[in-house]
């Protein structure tokens, strides 16, 4: 189904024709007809299905410009998704002159209630943040029609329940409410009960909860090798634009560290991280002056990115869902992608639990070698020089390369020329802390120890006597 399908405004038509949309993705088209009918929708997709647009095209279908109330209220999980939706509903609202305001934590609250001095029709906040405004009475929500929960099992994940249960309590009675999760935990179940009015469901669930475009391998591989193959992979690879997760902050820290220190274009993301270079960071990421990104989970949901070739689990995730939104930063749109998770011998279960839950198994390869990675930096220099070939202008160098091959053979002036600009496997020492295995919470369960265990058949009897001791004192007291 075409947007120009829709009953929408010319103007909103104009714009998304201008972002480059034409036909609806299936939440798109399940849910935007439903939302544009005034109904409660609870709306069930997994991350990078479109879900922005599907309650974006709605909200600023209902919003009017001239009206200076907040109509609309987006609530998100992450200061990065609240930017991210506003940014997208802006571009919707263009032609009609519907403004989004993002509000959330970490930035300057004073520069935020000037923002709002704009009269925006529509606020996309984090609840934490949203809930500030409100007891200081810059964001009013008398006029309310409209209200998003988007990602809704990870606000719940992160501990936001009460405090969206504290804003829904003060929305006007008469609201429409679209509620947005990958997945419906009870907790969301009863969320839905209680401030949902007869909601239609909209669910979009392929046969599998990972992308079919995404190539999924895996390595078995010791903690303190990991580094080195990475890079060797990296080297193998040459992405265009990856993301590295790591499992905490001081492996992101680390792990960024080191790759620059061995020459690559990395920059480390994660919560405690200044607003300011968070910012900065992802500045650098989307303009190409980075090409590595080494994340937190914080990144697997929330940041505006995309073009995203390679995803590197670096360290397990700790739940299968993580590991789904973590490798759905790769392909999207129709793109491929691949994601390689690095499981030491101890995590092979996680790993089983992995492929359990998402109904799809890894192919599992095996580390290059130096010389691996060495052939593949060269060939990327050998695309490198005929890509320059056919599109560069080398006119002002034929010249030079005349006088060169004049005087020398050509065989070892083109060597010389592709050593100069392969980048050679880097071998800097680097140590990284490890980090303690995951394990499949199922396999922590311990038989009780028996005392026909002849090395602990000591030990027990002195457990035993010890406890008859203690029982002896407690009954004298």
């Amino acid at each position: 189904m075409k947007f120009s399908e829709l009953n929408i405004n010319d103007t909103i038509l104009k714009a998304i024709e201008k972002m480059g949309f034409k036909e609806m993705s299936p939440i798109q088209e399940k849910a935007i007809p439903v939302a544009l009918k005034g109904s409660d929708l609870i709306g069930q997709a997994q991350t990078g299905t479109g879900k922005t647009a599907a309650f974006g095209v709605p909200l600023t279908e209902f919003a009017d410009p001239l009206n200076k109330a907040v109509q609309s209220i987006i609530i998100t999980p992450t200061r990065e998704l609240a930017i991210q939706v506003s940014e997208e509903l802006n571009n919707i609202g263009r032609y009609k002159k519907v403004v989004t305001v993002p509000v959330y934590g970490g930035q300057d609250i004073q520069k935020q209630i000037k923002s709002l001095k704009k009269r925006p029709s529509i606020i996309s906040a984090t609840p934490g943040r949203l809930l500030d405004h409100i007891k200081r009475r810059t964001i009013r929500l008398n006029e309310v029609r409209h209200v998003v929960l988007d990602e809704a099992d990870e606000m719940l994940n992160m501990g936001f329940i009460d405090d969206i249960r504290a804003i829904l309590e003060q929305i006007p009675d008469e609201h429409q409410t679209l509620l947005f999760s990958a997945t419906m935990p009870k907790p969301i179940r009863l969320l839905a009960e209680q401030f949902m009015k007869n909601p239609e469901t909209v669910k979009i669930q392929s046969k599998t909860l990972t992308v079919s475009q995404i190539e999924q391998k895996y390595l078995a591989i010791k903690e303190r090798e990991k580094f080195d193959v990475l890079t060797r992979i990296l080297d193998i690879h040459t992405p265009e634009r990856a993301i590295i997760f790591g499992r905490t902050k001081r492996r992101v820290d680390e792990l960024s560290n080191a790759l620059q220190k061995r020459g690559y274009r990395a920059e480390g993301i994660h919560g405690d991280l200044t607003q300011a270079r968070r910012d900065h960071v992802l500045r650098r990421f989307k303009n190409n002056n980075a090409n590595i990104l080494v994340a937190t989970d914080v990144a697997a949901r929330g940041l505006d990115i995309s073009n995203v070739t390679h995803v590197y689990n670096f360290d397990l995730p700790q739940d299968p869902e993580s590991y789904v939104h973590r490798i759905g930063r790769t392909g999207r749109a129709g793109k491929k992608g691949l994601a390689v998770t690095f499981v030491t011998p101890s995590e092979m279960p996680h790993l089983n639990e992995i492929e359990k839950v998402t109904k799809q198994s890894m192919e599992q390869m095996q580390p290059p070698s130096y010389e691996e990675a060495l052939r593949g930096q060269q060939k990327a220099a050998l695309e490198s020089i005929m890509e320059t070939m056919e599109t560069g202008d080398i006119e002002n160098y034929k010249g030079l390369a005349e006088n060169l091959l004049h005087d020398n053979d050509s065989i070892p002036v083109i060597a010389a020329a592709l050593k100069l600009i392969t980048k050679e496997p880097d071998t800097t020492p680097v140590k990284l802390t490890a980090e303690s295995p995951l394990r499949v919470k199922k396999e922590r369960k311990r038989k009780p120890q028996r005392n026909n265990q002849r090395r602990n058949r000591g030990k027990n009897v002195r457990r035993q006597d010890a406890s008859k001791s203690y029982k002896k004192r407690v009954h004298q007291h």
